[in-house]
């Protein structure tokens, strides 16, 4: 429950409990008060708890707050009673709206508000007939009547609006029965049982109460004491049955779905979030709503950011949201505040579209996070691949030639072709071999020769050449954008570099094949698998940010990323694994940027099997 409606609640019953006692006391200081008095301020204390429990369990129902403003009719109605002219007449003006609030009960159950022109006319039928119809029961009564707001000794006149007052409650009453028998045919069964018992003890308790008055004599002897006792009781027991009816939950749904198709209405700009609407039809200020936005990003709040459903186990349930069988989003509510979750259910099917809507806005706010932070980490990797590149080449080949320039220098200056001096300049010769073949594997690693100059399928067969173990390849021969070959060798060398030094697999297979859209890379191995488990970025369905083919780094063709930019085989001078902090990620960044998709199915003790489909643009 909410702490505003708890304090407003207990400051209202603060309030009407204190004007009860005062009214208590008033009414019972006088020479000769009937003990039945006190019914007053106990029918409003009654009427008051009933409607403070309701609105407390279902804060956006108002049939609580029409209970709680019958607490304070039934305070005004005892002031009758009171000993000062002026306290007297409003109880004689209000006395009969105890009556007219039950009819208003009857037309606004189950969330409290009024459903069509019809009800809306009988209620205030009701009101009126209440309090204008009423006034010539105290306006025109004999002399000596005691009444303050006598203006004329009347009784013909009294008499005749009192049959006035008497009919048109009838035919109102009548019109109130009508209505209610057209809900009932509409009904479900379980809704049935709830209003069907509801609405006989209303309407009676509204005909009965004037008739009660009529029958005195016969009934009670014409003991006023008795008369208003069964009065009393009649009206008291009202708002109780009605909060009970509220709390069932049989009529829950339907009282959720006109908050909300109210909520739904109404206009934007004087509207509370769809959330905080919900949470008023539900009665469950903890409910939240995710969306899903597909499996790349899953699960995410209104504003895009990464969210997770509850434990089944746990105290929260939760209701999927479909739109023509598409998966939208979800609540999750307290299933403890509620047990039955008919409610959230019904309520799921109304706020679809709407929430289908939210889905769509955050769809593209988790898009634009996800692009910046694959940006950013391309960026990184980048950076990363440039300090590896310049360590590789200060620490290995650069050392190297700064050694054999030395030599050469000392060779040059030495004046003799001794075998000595050729057996020195053969190992020269050697050595800047190898500092070559060092320099060509460190290219290599970088972007290899073979996919440059012959496309994606020559590449992946140089890769299988080099596997220590049996790759089998199936390649077309033909040519891609550079950006897409690039992407996809990275793909084939990180998961077959994979595969040799973690999945320790026997047999290798890739394929490249060409698609519709472009082109697909799949690597297989017979390894360990359990790869990838955790990686939040290893599906995907294409890019919704819109982002072109292009890479965003301005790399162009090379390695944007640096994701696993070493020799597979472990030859190069890179780290083949991706260690250096991309691997999959780095993976699925560099597909994700060019709109395509990675999947990576790796069951484990099923093997490995990563799928790159990457659009070729046009």
């Amino acid at each position: 429950m909410r702490r505003q409606p708890r304090s407003l609640a207990l400051l209202l019953g603060g309030a009407i409990a204190a004007l009860g006692a005062i009214e208590g006391a008033i009414l019972l200081d006088q020479p000769g008060a009937p003990w039945v008095l006190v019914l007053f301020p106990l029918a409003a204390w009654t009427w008051f708890a009933a409607g403070a429990v309701a609105s407390l369990r279902r804060p956006g129902n108002r049939m609580g707050a029409i209970m709680i403003a019958g607490a304070l009719v039934w305070i005004a109605a005892g002031l009758a009673n009171a000993p000062l002219p002026a306290l007297a007449a409003v109880g004689l003006v209000v006395a009969n709206l105890p009556l007219a609030l039950v009819g208003h009960l009857l037309h606004a159950f189950p969330s409290g508000r009024l459903r069509g022109a019809a009800s809306r006319a009988i209620v205030a039928g009701l009101y009126g007939a209440a309090l204008l119809l009423h006034a010539p029961s105290y306006l025109f009564l004999p002399d000596g009547a005691g009444t303050p707001l006598q203006v004329a000794d009347r009784p013909d006149l009294a008499q005749l609006g009192q049959t006035v007052q008497d009919v048109v409650g009838g035919g109102l009453m009548i019109a109130t029965a009508v209505v209610l028998a057209m809900r009932l045919r509409g009904a479900t069964a379980p809704q049935r049982r709830v209003l069907a018992p509801l609405a006989i003890y209303g309407i009676a308790t509204v005909v009965l109460v004037p008739l009660l008055g009529r029958l005195s004599g016969p009934l009670f002897g014409g003991d006023p004491i008795a008369l208003f006792a069964a009065q009393a009781a009649l009206l008291m027991l009202v708002p109780v049955a009605f909060a009970g009816a509220v709390l069932r939950g049989g009529f829950a749904p339907t009282a959720g779905v006109q908050e909300l198709s109210a909520w739904l209405g109404a206009e934007d700009g004087e509207r509370a979030t769809l959330r905080g609407a919900l949470a008023d039809a539900l009665g469950d200020p903890s409910v939240e709503l995710v969306l899903w936005v597909g499996e790349r990003d899953g699960w995410v709040d209104a504003h895009g950011l990464p969210a997770t459903l509850p434990d089944p186990r746990s105290e929260r349930g939760v209701v999927a949201v479909d739109v023509e069988r598409r998966r939208v989003g979800a609540i999750v509510y307290d299933a403890v505040l509620i047990a039955d979750a008919e409610p959230v259910r019904d309520s799921a099917r109304v706020i679809a579209l709407a929430l289908d809507r939210e889905r769509l806005t955050a769809e593209l706010i988790a898009g634009r996070e996800r692009l910046r932070r694959s940006r950013a980490r391309i960026a990184a990797a980048a950076d990363d691949e440039r300090r590896r590149i310049a360590r590789d080449l200060h620490d290995g080949v650069q050392g190297r030639l700064v050694l054999l320039a030395l030599r050469a220098n000392e060779l040059a200056r030495r004046d003799d072709s001794s075998a000595a001096a050729r057996a020195d300049a053969a190992e020269l010769r050697r050595e800047l071999d190898g500092v070559l073949a060092a320099l060509g594997e460190l290219v290599q690693g970088v972007l290899p020769a073979a996919l440059v100059e012959r496309g994606l399928g020559a590449a992946a067969e140089d890769l299988a050449d080099r596997m220590p173990v049996p790759t089998v390849v199936h390649a077309v021969g033909d040519r891609f954008p550079a950006a897409v070959e690039s992407a996809g060798w990275f793909v084939m060398a990180e998961a077959l570099a994979n595969a040799v030094k973690h999945a320790h697999a026997r047999t290798l297979e890739v394929r490249v094949e060409r698609t519709a859209e472009g082109v697909r890379v799949e690597v297989r191995d017979d390894g360990v698998g359990g790869a990838g488990a955790g990686d939040p970025t290893g599906a995907g369905v294409g890019d919704p940010t819109g982002a072109g083919v292009g890479d965003p780094t301005g790399a162009g063709a090379g390695d944007p990323t640096g994701a696993g930019a070493g020799d597979p085989t472990g030859a190069g001078a890179g780290d083949p694994t991706g260690a250096g902090g991309t691997g999959l990620r780095g993976l699925a960044d560099r597909v994700d940027v060019l709109g395509g998709r990675l999947a990576v199915e790796s069951p484990p003790g099923g093997g490995t099997r990563i799928v790159a489909e990457v659009p070729c643009g046009s």
